[in-house]
């Protein structure tokens, strides 16, 4: 390799790094072959990888940026998931570059015992008896400190060999031993506990191993306040030390599951006629890597999902028995992306005639595949990113110049939408496109001052559109190319008559959903353009932006006045994380609902944080519900009472006292 072109993979190789997301996962370097020679992780893969390029270099490092000719990320949930994903892979690839681990050392577990009266305790051997297994836990001292805490609450037994059952040993009159004594056991071997008692203790174990651990956290971290309150320092310390285990240790990992049942699971991610594919896939119980795809393509979601997945699977690639996917929000084949006809998916007659058999086609409703889609969105949504900023949006921007004969290429798009409901809130949105891309730094709402409890929505648009302009005329900054309204003939008309008003003369067109049609300024018909145009896809693309822009401000105004200051109290959530909040749901009930990994992903947040911000928003929406109940309470006593002392005055002949007056005529029943 000459030196120019070793200086231009070198400057790839560092542009590449530069883009790298600010997210933990790993990454894979490999030679011009496409060999992996290196695998490694980190908290935050930029960070990482820039340190490659930076500052002078040991030799070995210097030799693998030499033989590196790509690097390839995959974001993770944590950087704990992506230190097992790095083990597996190494032992997978044997990279030249990494320190070989053929010698078979794993994390340890956490088992629970299939028994009568199970056990449980940490351990590194996984044994096919039907036992459970959590894990596996980089951090051993993190484990022991879990399973103390577990021992505490839940004393299950330790021995081994289950003593002093009938028709056992003589030592059946001796009694329970000495964790009985001190509280570390129930004695199940002396009759001490029913097995389904013991089951019921067990069943939470599971679940506290399983991430189902918000209570808890809050229980145990007002007891550590009461324990420092009380000066009782090593006590709080000890209760903080549990504290941070159950959070660094609680949940299953996404990576390593112990499920030997194949899996893959596929997510994506699109913008315009873009599409990227993201296929996470499970064997044998371990992740065994990550593919992305990339695909240009008009049609809608459900068709290019079956035709990646016809291209995806083949005889060297069969499907593996089950396969996740996202089908969006609601019952099968009622989601936002619907892969179901008539209850069944469309490539049902395919696999059977390719493969013999049909794999099972599975919606994520456990939380543990909900958080590996989660994963594979996520990795998809980096790739869209990327692509979008290489390619730009040229070829669609010349033919939405042409269709829609306007003046210049449309490289600055603003975008205008209103949202209100019976008058209350009325709000717009103002969102800006460059190139085809969100320019979401020059992203505006509008508080409406206009059409206060008036529902107008003419009215409401030239509010919107003179007070932009006429901002923008002030400041002398640059005016769009384009500006989309959201609506029909008289939105445009309406955004017009304001910008005429103003002076000036710039390109306008309306998109209407419902046939998703485009009108300009005083048209008596609309241009229609084929729903694969790509000048379309842009412009409903731009339209979906301000819509969900403007609807999210204004369900943040209408439920978020009551529930900001319960956001803000969670210790690092500020005014403009708990805004994103509420702007990423549509209320405290769907923050609540959510699972941690969903909010760490869509706002984020690191899955501490998350944990937290779902905990407050329970408990706040407990309160409200509390609330709620004791002023229907009171109300009632009100009635009660009022009911009382009208009799009580009726039997007296008097009017009670702050009773309405009666009508002439009214008398009260004696």
């Amino acid at each position: 390799m000459d030196h120019d072109e070793f200086s231009k993979k070198h400057q790839a190789l560092k542009t590449a790094a530069r883009e790298a997301p600010m997210e933990p996962g790993v990454y894979i370097m490999r030679d011009e072959e496409g060999r992996i020679i290196y695998v490694g992780k980190a908290r935050l893969l930029k960070k990482r990888l820039n340190s490659y390029f930076s500052g002078s270099k040991d030799i070995k490092t210097a030799t693998l940026i030499r033989r590196a000719h790509s690097i390839e990320t995959i974001i993770l949930a944590s950087e704990y998931e992506a230190l097992l994903l790095e083990n597996t892979l190494i032992k997978q690839h044997s990279p030249r570059y990494n320190i070989n681990l053929k010698d078979g050392k794993t994390y340890p577990v956490i088992r629970i015992t299939a028994e009568e009266f199970p056990r449980i305790f940490r351990t590194r051997h996984i044994v096919e008896d039907k036992s459970l297994y959590f894990g596996p836990f980089p951090n051993v001292q993190a484990v022991d400190t879990m399973l103390e805490l577990v021992e505490k609450l839940f004393p299950l037994r330790k021995c081994r060999v289950l003593r002093n059952r009938s028709g056992g040993s003589p030592r059946n009159n001796k009694g329970p031993c000495m964790y009985y004594h001190i509280g570390r056991c129930m004695a199940p071997c002396c009759g001490k506990i029913s097995v389904e008692e013991y089951r019921s203790h067990v069943r939470r174990v599971q679940e506290l191993l399983s991430g189902e651990t918000e209570s808890l956290i809050v229980n145990l971290t007002q007891k550590m306040h009461e324990a420092a309150r009380e000066l009782k320092f090593e006590r709080a310390a000890q209760l903080r030390n549990a504290v941070r285990a159950i959070e660094d240790l609680s949940g299953e990992s996404a990576v390593v599951d112990f499920d030997p049942e194949g899996r893959d699971y596929i997510s994506w991610a699109l913008e315009g006629v873009f599409t990227t594919f993201t296929v996470f896939s499970m064997r044998g119980g371990k992740m065994t890597g990550r593919e992305l795809f990339r695909t240009h393509s008009a049609a809608d979601e459900a068709e290019s999902l079956e035709t990646f997945a016809a291209a995806y699977y083949n005889p060297g690639r069969p499907p593996p028995p089950k396969i996740y996917l996202a089908l969006g929000k609601g019952e099968e084949g009622e989601g936002e992306t619907s892969v179901w006809r008539n209850g069944k998916w469309g490539l049902s007659r395919w696999f059977r005639e390719q493969f013999g058999f049909e794999p099972e086609i599975c919606p994520p409703r456990e939380k543990h595949h909900a958080v590996i889609l989660a994963m594979a969105r996520q990795n998809a949504q980096e790739d869209l990113r990327r692509r979008l900023k290489e390619r730009g949006a040229g070829p669609a921007l010349d033919e939405m110049r042409k269709a829609l004969g306007l003046r210049a290429r449309p490289e600055r798009i603003e975008g205008f939408d209103i949202a209100q409901l019976d008058g209350k809130h009325p709000v717009a949105s103002l969102i800006s496109f460059k190139n085809g891309v969100p320019d979401r730094k020059n992203y505006r709402h509008f508080k409406l001052r206009t059409v206060v409890g008036v529902v107008d929505d003419f009215a409401a648009m030239r509010e919107a559109v003179s007070r932009r302009y006429s901002r923008l005329l002030r400041e002398e900054k640059e005016l769009p190319d384009l500006i989309l309204i959201d609506g029909g003939i008289g939105q445009v008309n309406a955004a017009k008559g304001a910008l005429n008003e103003l002076g000036l003369d710039l390109d306008i067109v309306g998109l209407a959903k419902r046939a998703e049609e485009l009108w300009l300024p005083q048209a008596k018909a609309p241009v229609v353009l084929s729903r694969q145009s790509e000048a379309l896809k842009v412009l409903q693309f731009v339209r979906d932006e301000t819509h969900r822009f403007a609807t999210s401000l204004n369900q943040r105004l209408r439920s978020g006045d009551l529930f900001f200051p319960v956001l803000e109290s969670v210790e690092g959530i500020g005014p403009r994380r708990a805004a994103a909040l509420m702007n990423a749901y549509a209320g405290v009930a769907a923050i609540a609902a959510a699972a941690p990994a969903e909010l760490a992903e869509r706002c984020g947040l690191s899955l501490k944080a998350a944990k937290a911000v779902r905990t407050a928003a329970k408990l706040a929406l407990e309160d409200q519900a509390a609330a709620k109940e004791r002023l229907a309470t009171s109300r009632s006593r009100s009635r009660q009472d009022r009911g009382a002392a009208v009799t009580l005055a009726a039997e007296a002949g008097a009017e009670p006292s702050g009773s309405a007056a009666t009508e002439p005529g009214e008398a009260y029943p004696k």
